[in-house]
């Protein structure tokens, strides 16, 4: 398999991380989130880790302050890019919320990056608050899986679309 980059995203609570999980069962995988650096500074200023609306908000309104000051997540993530160039792995997977992030990094990484959208049937979209998780549908992604029960099937089902792509 030759090295692939896959910007991923979806509402909370569909199970991008267990994605992530299943596909390093089977492959070489770095996951990664735009949002590492954000949440290590609101801990620092006393946040609980807890991800209740406020913090949802806080840490999207943080993220846009720290891109606008020095693209604090977008260089955060194009060193993780770097370093995943140099290593033996062979899934990045790059956890970005806004669209024109998104769009940023797939353009600076180029055509071994691919969108991707988790959805998970049945599940209602939600309304946070914030602009970050409030857009994860306005997006055209690339690919979408669907995290449907049974939570069983879902590590095969992870490892095929992953060995098709």
């Amino acid at each position: 398999m030759r090295k692939q980059v896959f910007i991923i995203n979806g509402q909370g609570g569909v199970g991008k991380d267990t994605i992530c999980n299943c596909a390093a069962q089977y492959f070489r995988v770095r996951n990664v989130s735009s949002i590492t650096p954000i949440v290590e500074i609101a801990r620092f200023a006393g946040w609980d880790g807890q991800k209740t609306l406020a913090a949802r908000r806080l840490l999207s309104q943080l993220k846009q302050a720290f891109t606008e000051f020095n693209d604090l997540s977008f260089t955060y993530c194009l060193k993780a890019y770097q370093d995943f160039l140099g290593s033996d792995d062979e899934i990045l997977f790059l956890h970005v919320r806004e669209p024109e992030e998104i769009e940023r990094l797939k353009t600076a990484i180029g055509p071994d990056c691919r969108t991707l959208l988790v959805r998970r049937s049945g599940l209602s979209a939600r309304h946070y608050g914030n602009r970050s998780d409030d857009e994860v549908e306005s997006y055209p992604y690339d690919l979408y899986f669907d995290n449907h029960p049974p939570l069983d099937t879902l590590p095969e089902r992870v490892r095929n679309f992953f060995e098709k792509l």
